[in-house]
């Protein structure tokens, strides 16, 4: 009886969470810096390609937030639905990059400079950029810029078109989705032992655990008859490709308050088997839902400028190219 009534608390948690219009949740990876060079060094990188020290810093102590707000219950809508969305990266240090998409247009602002420290690649500065650069300027210093999201979405496709690179996938039709659903629901049922534990105030825990390689490998086999209704080019692990994933048992701790899903505790720690990690987690925090608003300022980005890639330049000229001394170079042009 348990575990039917913890497994059957958590369902009513997450269904009250497709009750609401507004969701907000924080997203923060539970790690350090010297954990991730350990999983790193684990998979045996090639020489020059080791995780650098100033991104495992930033990784280890990144959050995401992000925010969702529609005109109906969200198991309810659809994309048409959505009144706004917005999602924030942020470090230890500050906002490293943000966006928000409301109404007709996306905002987007980052952290350009931090971003180029932690890649070993500085950006030129805004002052040293051409004319015809115009709202990239602010992009460099990290302000508010927009672009309407239906002009972005019709030229990125035509440039798709002309390099004959195929368009975006659809999306998953309801159906599908509902498949995939109860397809979840199916396994977990079969491979996910819950157990329920009291708190204070209102709180409890439901603890679901399984084994990592076998539950895996049960969802895809559910999945597997669905996939000439996913979207094209989609393809699934084998259960060959699975059988060197670990199947340590992984635990999550759903704490709930009031019946409600406030948090989700993932220990990830037995999956680094043999790399010497002190901690990795993933901490998922439900947050009260706030209405994404347009930031105000923001400047307009000139999506022709942007697509053609005004920091090409003009090709160099014949004369530029024997001045480079490149043009006396032996190539072996019956090799390229």
């Amino acid at each position: 009886m348990e575990q039917l009534s913890a497994g059957k608390k958590l369902d009513r948690a997450f269904e009250k969470l497709g009750k609401k219009n507004t969701l907000s949740f924080e997203l923060d990876l539970d790690t350090d810096a010297t954990s991730l060079k350990a999983l790193d060094a684990e998979s045996d990188p090639a020489s020059g390609e080791e995780i650098p020290d100033e991104v495992a810093e930033l990784l280890s102590g990144a959050k995401i937030t992000v925010t969702v707000q529609s005109k109906k219950p969200l198991d309810e809508s659809g994309e048409k639905d959505l009144v706004g969305t917005a999602m924030k990266v942020s470090t230890k240090d500050g906002d490293l990059a943000e966006f928000r998409v409301i109404g007709d247009y996306t905002y987007i602002r980052a952290d350009l400079d931090a971003m180029g420290e932690m890649m070993g690649s500085p950006l030129p500065d805004a002052g040293d950029l051409p004319p015809e650069a115009g709202a990239m300027k602010d992009v460099i210093e990290g302000k508010w810029v927009k672009f309407n999201t239906k002009e972005m979405e019709k030229a990125t496709a035509e440039g798709q078109e002309a390099e004959g690179t195929p368009a975006p996938a659809p999306s998953l039709d309801a159906k599908t989705q509902k498949k995939l659903v109860k397809a979840l629901r199916d396994v977990v049922a079969r491979e996910v032992e819950f157990k329920t534990a009291g708190g204070e105030d209102g709180t409890e825990h439901v603890t679901a655990t399984a084994p990592f390689r076998t539950l895996i490998t049960e969802l895809l086999g559910e999945i597997r008859p669905l996939v000439k209704d996913l979207p094209p080019g989609m393809e699934l692990p084998t259960d060959k490709d699975l059988k060197d994933a670990p199947d340590a048992k992984v635990t999550a701790d759903f704490t709930l308050e009031n019946g409600e899903l406030a948090q989700v505790d993932l220990d990830l720690a037995k999956l680094a088997e043999t790399a010497k990690v002190k901690k990795l987690g993933l901490t998922l925090r439900m947050r009260e839902g706030t209405k994404p608003t347009a930031p105000a300022g923001a400047t307009t980005l000139d999506l022709n400028a942007l697509m053609n890639g005004f920091f090409a330049g003009p090709a160099p000229r014949d004369a530029e190219f024997e001045e480079s001394g490149l043009a006396d170079e032996d190539f072996p042009t019956d090799e390229i």
